[in-house]
């Protein structure tokens, strides 16, 4: 089983939102999906889980690799609407991630709300994305 994922850009935030089982077989393709935030947009990015049906170790794994890569290109991770288990456990090298409960709470925290869609927001996303 693998994942899908859409990719959003407003002004300085990224939403990368997540559907699917992120399990060993999809751990590949999620760093794909970081890869392609690294090199588009600018500031924080909100990982937005709310259609994540759960993750293995391996997943678990992947998120923390991407805070990495992330920081490196100086920009944070931040979770919204972790799986139910919440058992979210980074490495101790691995840099601050906010959980946010939802993504309205996540939005909030930047000074967003949900909104119909800006005239400047760009979005990317898998054929496979849930409609």
């Amino acid at each position: 089983m693998t994942i899908d994922w859409r990719y959003t850009i407003e002004q300085d935030l990224g939403i990368l939102s997540v559907a699917g089982y992120l399990g060993p077989d999809a751990a590949h393709r999620f760093s794909g999906a970081i890869g392609w935030v690294v090199a588009r947009g600018t500031g924080p990015v909100v990982l937005d889980l709310t259609k994540l049906r759960g993750w293995s170790t391996e997943g678990q794994l992947a998120i923390t690799e991407a805070a990495r890569r992330l920081a490196d290109a100086g920009r944070s991770l931040e979770l919204a609407a972790i799986p139910a288990d919440g058992s979210l456990v980074p490495a101790g090298d691995c840099p601050d991630i906010a959980v946010h409960c939802d993504l309205a709470t996540a939005l909030a925290a930047h000074g967003r709300g949900p909104s119909a869609p800006a005239e400047d927001q760009q979005e990317w996303r898998t054929d496979g994305w849930p409609a």
